[in-house]
Formats: C-alpha cells, sequence, structure tokens
C-alpha cells in the first residue's frame, strides 16, 4: 500500500492552526480578578480614617501620592480600634483614653468644620491577596504610618478620590459637632451611625454607604481638654436597602391609615360600652319597672301603682270618686 503524499503537509498544517489558535488564547486571555467574598451576620468591620496634619488639617499623602489611611483611635472598650458588626445593631461607646495635643487640634478641625472626620469600611471583606504593608495604630494625627494600605496583583483597584484600594472601601464621614473654646472644647459625643447595606438580591453582604452625625448637641456634650478622655457614643443602625423607612407622620391634616384604624377601634369599643351598659343597666330596670307595673293591675293609677276606677275606687292620689245621683 503506497502512503499518501498530501498526510505530512495536512498534519503540519493542523499544527499550525492549533498553536496559531493557542497562542491567540492566551494572549487575549483577561487577568484573573479577585475573588469577592461577602460579609456574614456579625462579622467584624475595621473602621480607618483619613491622616491628616496637625497645623493645617490638610490629608496626608504617600509617595505614590495616594491618601494614607490610618485606623480610628484604640477604644478602651475593646482595646482595639472602633469596628462594626455587619447587620448588628447595637450601641457602642469608644472611650478614648488620653487626648494629647495633636489630637486635640484635629478635632478643633472636625468640630468648625475646617476639615472633615473622614473615614473608610471595607465594602467587603478584604480579599486573602491583599496583604498589609505594615502594622502598628494610629491617631489621626498626621505622625502614624498608614497600616491600611495594601498590593495588590490589579492595578484598577489603586485608582479613585479615595486613595489607594478605594473601589474596596465605603465612605463613612462623621459630622462631629460641638463648641470650641479658648481652652477646651464642647463635644457634642453621641452619634447616629446609619450603614445601608446592599439588596441581597443585588449583592448580599455587602455595604453600599454608610454616614455618622451628632445628635442632640446642645444636650449631650462631653468637655475636652488636652490630656481628658473621650468617650463617643454611637447608636449604630443597619438598612437592609439604600432606601429608607418613612418615620415621619407630618403635624396633621392629613388622613393616614393609622387615624383610620383608630377611628375604627374607638368606635367598636364605644359600641361595645353602649351595648354593655343597656344589657347590664338600662335593660333589667326597664324590666322591674315592668313587672311592678303588672303586679298593680296592668299599670293603672297613672302611673303610680294605685288602682284607679270609675266607681268607687280611687284616682291617682288615693281619693275615692263615688258616682253621685
Amino acid at each position: 500500500m503506497s502512503r499518501s503524499p498530501y498526510s505530512p503537509r495536512l498534519a503540519l498544517t493542523v499544527a499550525y492552526t492549533f498553536y496559531i489558535a493557542l497562542a491567540a488564547a492566551v494572549s487575549s486571555q483577561e487577568p484573573l480578578k479577585l475573588i469577592e467574598k461577602s460579609y456574614v451576620a456579625g462579622e467584624a468591620i475595621p473602621v480607618s480614617c483619613l491622616n491628616r496634619t496637625i497645623d493645617t488639617g490638610e490629608h496626608i499623602t504617600d509617595e505614590q501620592g495616594q491618601l494614607e489611611y490610618i485606623p480610628f483611635p484604640t477604644c478602651n472598650e475593646t482595646g482595639r480600634p472602633l469596628e462594626l458588626h455587619f447587620g448588628i445593631e447595637k450601641e457602642i461607646n469608644c472611650t478614648i483614653e488620653f487626648i494629647d495635643d495633636a489630637f486635640f487640634h484635629l478635632l478643633e478641625f472636625y468640630v468648625h468644620n475646617d476639615a472633615p472626620l473622614t473615614c473608610r469600611i471595607p465594602s467587603r471583606p478584604l480579599p486573602s491577596s491583599i496583604l498589609p504593608s505594615s502594622s502598628g495604630t494610629g491617631t489621626g494625627t498626621g505622625t502614624s504610618p498608614p497600616v491600611d494600605e495594601y498590593t495588590v496583583s490589579d492595578e484598577s483597584t489603586k485608582k479613585g478620590a479615595m486613595g489607594t484600594q478605594s473601589t474596596l472601601y465605603t465612605p463613612l464621614i462623621m459630622a462631629l459637632a460641638g463648641t470650641l473654646q479658648l481652652s477646651h472644647l464642647h463635644i457634642s459625643n453621641a452619634l447616629n451611625l446609619l450603614v445601608h447595606a446592599a439588596p441581597k438580591a443585588v449583592a448580599p453582604g455587602t455595604i453600599d454607604a454608610a454616614a455618622a452625625y451628632s445628635v442632640s448637641a446642645h444636650t449631650r456634650q462631653a468637655r475636652v481638654s488636652i490630656g481628658d478622655p473621650l468617650t463617643l457614643q454611637f447608636s449604630v443602625r443597619w438598612y437592609p436597602g439604600t432606601v429608607l423607612p418613612s418615620g415621619w407622620r407630618g403635624m396633621g391634616g392629613h388622613l393616614y391609615t393609622s387615624t383610620i384604624v383608630y377611628c375604627l377601634l374607638s368606635a367598636g369599643a364605644s359600641a361595645a360600652i353602649c351595648v354593655a351598659y343597656f344589657r347590664g343597666v338600662e335593660l333589667p330596670r326597664r324590666l322591674r319597672r315592668y313587672a311592678r307595673d303588672k303586679a298593680y293591675g296592668g299599670g293603672g293609677g297613672g302611673g303610680y301603682g294605685l288602682p284607679v276606677s270609675n266607681g268607687g275606687g280611687y284616682n291617682g292620689y288615693g281619693y275615692g270618686i263615688g258616682k253621685r245621683d
């Protein structure tokens, strides 16, 4: 049997075609994306804040021009920087043991709104491929190194107005109110902290938005001088979506469902009281009067229960009226 002269050429053509297709597939392969994790209920969420200078309150940048973030000051209650817990609503006290001179001046910036207390929280648990570049603690005084700047292979996550890894974080601005004095500050230390989780159908276990602000600014204040402690009281509330539930009922003038329900309940209660009064008080009284009238001759006597006749009976006053010839 003779071999076909075209067999080697066909084999080379197939091999060349396979090589070209493989090279094209490799060259067009997209970089692997980071595996996105989701929070579970109760999982700890660290809070970090923008590092600022104590002279002007301006933010501090690193060698690459990215904003530096450092952990929130350490809380005496836990021995750790401030942390939230996913989906857990509770009251959190964070006592900063010692207000040094640098942090005191930053508080002046925050209270006077010369610079905001700009913080952030991870929108999702940080991927395992992201590693911290340094360690330590900070107070936002401009003197501590950043501890949550990370190295990651995906360059797209390093861009954004929030600094390095901005796309992995959700901004948390704390609107801290208070009053400036010559030698001390009055800090409105009671704050509402609201966190919106993304809808489960869209992105389960993900933080969408967050904000904190002082409440009762004129009545709940802490007097702070250099060297004093400061207790911040956070009332944390979570919302399973980006829409706030309606809580304002207005000042009247409109018809609400609650008003209709109240009217129906009031009408039902009034009817029940009337029925109970009639059956328990009025009806027995009428029955007794009717029985008494029957006992005295079927209701004669002009309503006084005394017998009356045209002949020698009595009138309503008991005087006999006889027949006269």
